[in-house]
């Protein structure tokens, strides 16, 4: 890492590709301090041990604690995001069409996912600013009112845009997924918050159970230390297939590989899940003043609330199941078996086509089982942890905001290192 890390403060290039992003992350942190005008930002304390509010909040890099213009983050880009790639599974021939059309498609996807994007924006803000402002006690808008929720909620949206912007900045102009690394520098900036709180309920308030704190802390660090290195294995862990070329006869081409990683998914099943969770939550927002009694709106909140046991089990599979429908959009076996094909490759006794397809689903099936285990484990154990030990609510996301670090922390290397080996390639060549 650290000859990485020299190799990108010396290559003119990459340097700029990587002040770039860090640039534009500085200018996404200054704007999550930014409140909405008319907003009494400080009423979001009654809310901040709600699952609710910290998952969108985690999602929104600590923007919704104070309101700000970036409250709602990249939320609803990857609800829109998730929305048109359902769309693509032969749901609509049209979007299909595109999706087989190279850039021209990809451009034109990416055109109604913004718009979808504003749709669901304005909806989300106008969502979360009538329902927090009916849980809070003293009110989260100054002066609530059709005109005055419709200002924020386009306040909101625009915000949601610039995030979105930035975000398609960084994938262009720096380095990594823009999406992605919003996500992860929210998460990264919470830290020192996340530790105080956490310091405060275990060693502060301990009492005459100092020692006893002092062990369950040292316990948690260890648990946290192993759970990242059990997180960088997996991730990084594959099944190399091999691969032969009948016309293209040599030495490296004998020993290709097709390589399938474990976690093809990466960490967006988790991102998609928590978007899914949380936009239920949103509408039950509206009938939350009016019918919080009532036996109905009891058992739907108390589905979709992660510190409920059914919600839980309802992020578990949602979890699994997006593991599964991403890995096979990541790795499409019918594409990769027929640019196989293609290229008068094939996997050793397998037959090419249909055969070639049907047994890159079966392995992807495989893999994904494991890697659908480890994404549910990871993600759910600190939310069985902050019920069991009453831990802190935000460190009940602590499992999928680890997936998010290092899977984001991983893929971004993975890149950097990319960017020097092109950048040396292009060196050697000129020489």
């Amino acid at each position: 890492m650290i000859e990485l890390i020299k190799g990108a403060i010396k290559e003119k290039d990459v340097r700029t590709r990587v002040l770039f992003t860090l640039g534009i992350l500085v200018v996404f942190r200054l704007g999550t301090h930014i409140t909405v005008p008319g907003v009494n930002a400080n009423a979001l304390n009654d809310l901040s041990s709600t699952g609710l509010f910290n998952l969108l909040d985690t999602f929104g890099g600590g923007a919704l604690g104070s309101y700000s213009v970036f409250a709602l983050g990249v939320s609803p880009y990857i609800t829109a995001s998730i929305v048109v790639q359902l769309l693509q599974m032969d749901v609509l021939p049209k979007f299909k069409e595109w999706a087989e059309q190279g850039e021209v498609g990809r451009k034109k996807l990416n055109q109604v996912t913004r718009y979808l994007t504003i749709v669901l924006a304005f909806f989300q803000a106008m969502g979360i600013s009538y329902g927090f402002n009916a849980l809070t006690e003293f009110g989260l808008v100054n002066n609530p009112g059709p005109s005055t929720y419709i200002a924020i909620a386009i306040m909101l949206t625009a915000g949601t845009m610039l995030v979105m912007w930035l975000g398609e900045m960084i994938t262009v102009h720096g380095f990594g997924n823009g999406t992605s690394l919003i996500i992860f520098s929210g998460i990264v900036a919470r830290l020192p918050e996340d530790i105080v709180q956490f310091y405060n309920i275990q060693i502060r308030n301990a009492g005459d159970e100092i020692v006893q704190s002092l062990l369950f802390t040292l316990g948690v660090i260890i648990a946290m230390i192993v759970l990242v290195i059990a997180v960088t294995y997996m991730e990084n862990a594959k099944r190399n297939i091999p691969v032969r070329y009948s016309k293209r006869a040599s030495e490296t081409k004998d020993g290709a590989v097709l390589p399938l990683k474990v976690n093809s998914a990466g960490v967006i099943p988790v991102i998609f899940a928590s978007s899914f969770l949380s936009t239920p939550q949103i509408i039950l927002g509206y009938f939350a003043s009016s019918h919080q009694n009532a036996g109905w709106f009891k058992f739907l909140n108390g589905i979709f609330n992660l510190q409920e046991p059914a919600g839980a089990a309802l992020y578990l599979l949602l979890i699994v199941v997006f593991t599964y429908f991403y890995a096979f959009i990541q790795v499409n076996p019918e594409k990769a078996a027929e640019n196989l094909q293609k290229q008068n490759g094939y996997i050793p006794s397998i037959r090419p086509g249909k055969a070639t397809e049907e047994y890159l689903g079966y392995m992807l099936i495989r893999l994904s089982t494991v890697g659908a285990l480890y994404l549910g484990v990871i993600s759910i154990l600190p939310i069985i942890a902050s019920a069991l030990w009453n831990l802190p609510s935000s460190l009940a996301l602590g499992g999928t905001s680890l997936l998010i670090v290092v899977g984001v922390a991983l893929d971004s290397m993975r890149q950097l290192e990319g960017l020097l080996s092109k950048k040396s390639y292009q060196g050697f060549i000129q020489r």
